[in-house]
């Protein structure tokens, strides 16, 4: 199996934490993906697992938003019902939501949002 997404957030992690050394513990990873046991995942939608969280999340207030949630995905990647529904949420509530398919992309976003 190819993890293409996997490897584009890992990129992009490295190279923010690299550019941004200020800022790299305010920039995480929620790892709500991944195959799971039906145990584990009880456990974890007991403890407060919600499908659709984007992949990472950076706690920085920067114009007028909250936070910057970052969901990835392949070139050709679309998001699911549970993402849209949560960046729905996000956005109502103040903070910014974006979804990129390259490093480019990301790059981008997080200039921009730290600009």
């Amino acid at each position: 199996m190819r993890h293409i997404e996997s490897t584009i957030q890992k990129n992009c992690i490295a190279w923010f934490r690299l550019a941004y050394p200020e800022y790299r513990l305010l920039l995480f990873s929620v790892p709500n993906g991944g195959r799971r046991d039906k145990v584990t995942a009880s456990i974890l939608k007991a403890e407060g697992a919600v499908a659709g969280v984007s992949d990472t999340i950076l706690l920085l207030p920067r114009h007028g938003y909250a936070s910057l949630c970052i969901e990835f995905k392949t070139p050709t990647g679309r998001q699911s019902e549970s993402q849209k529904a949560w960046q729905k949420a996000v956005e109502g509530n103040g903070s910014k939501y974006a979804v990129v398919h390259s490093f480019d992309e990301f790059r981008n976003e997080i200039e921009t949002y730290l600009s």
